[in-house]
């Protein structure tokens, strides 16, 4: 068990299924009280009774009041889990971009805003973002995607260099394929970049809970992924090299 979380109150976003589901089951397994919050309010519920956790379905950008009142007052833990897996290229429609931007980073930042003032007065709050490997590198076929990832990845590092002298512990999980709906809608450029390694949800639970007894801030399923962003980061026209290969195999095969 992870004293750090066992008795605390936990919001999980996009919590229906996949990652999400999983998180909100690990967090009660380790004795949280946990707030399951979905689009799909049929799949928050079921969630929630498995768990023993309170259904909140709708919008996660607009849930922490809720959230924090079906505590009892205070959210220790908030998951910043919900995402959207947008496709595209430059050519997305500028309403796909728009959506990305707002599901995958701007609400972090809403929750970010509406939880901050209570933990910097407590002195104490966790904050984990379902950010995913392609924010620290990017993936084929998914500009929106990885664009606004990269985004969600700068923010939760941006939260921990500003407040972690303040008591607040942020994590960013950074997985690479994951067996979920969004894996299968990734299509044949997941099929190709993603799905040999794929890990299950458990899996990302299981990381995030070793990264939280480790005080560690970049949480990664996938260990490898370590030394592909150290080569994106050394040598960056090689790495890019490797990919457009990746890329080129993506095309020939469509």
């Amino acid at each position: 068990m992870v004293e750090a979380v066992q008795g605390a109150g936990v919001v999980v976003t996009g919590a229906g299924a996949g990652i999400g589901a999983a998180l909100a089951r690990r967090f009660a397994a380790e004795g949280a009280r946990v707030v399951v919050n979905d689009l799909d309010a049929a799949k928050a519920a079921a969630v929630a009774a498995e768990t023993g956790g309170i259904a909140l379905p709708g919008d996660a950008s607009a849930i922490v009041a809720d959230a924090r009142d079906a505590l009892g007052g205070t959210v220790d833990v908030y998951c910043a889990n919900a995402g959207l897996g947008s496709a595209g290229t430059e050519a997305a429609g500028e309403e796909v971009w728009a959506r990305a931007w707002d599901v995958n980073v701007m609400a972090h930042v809403r929750a970010a805003e509406a939880l901050l003032p209570g933990w910097l007065e407590r002195g104490a709050g966790r904050f984990v973002s379902t950010v995913s490997a392609a924010g620290l590198l990017t993936m084929i076929g998914a500009a929106p995607y990885s664009v606004t990832k990269h985004g969600a990845y700068a923010f939760a590092e941006w939260l921990s260099l500003t407040y972690r002298h303040r008591g607040i512990k942020v994590h960013a999980i950074c997985p690479q394929g994951v067996r979920t709906d969004m894996l299968d809608a990734a299509g044949s450029a997941g099929d190709l970049v993603l799905r040999p390694t794929a890990v299950e949800p458990a899996d990302v639970a299981d990381a995030l809970f070793k990264g939280i007894a480790e005080d560690r801030f970049l949480i990664l399923p996938h260990p490898e992924a370590a030394g592909f962003y150290q080569a994106r980061a050394t040598d960056p026209d090689h790495w890019l090299a490797g990919m457009n290969r990746i890329q080129r195999t993506w095309e020939q095969a469509r």
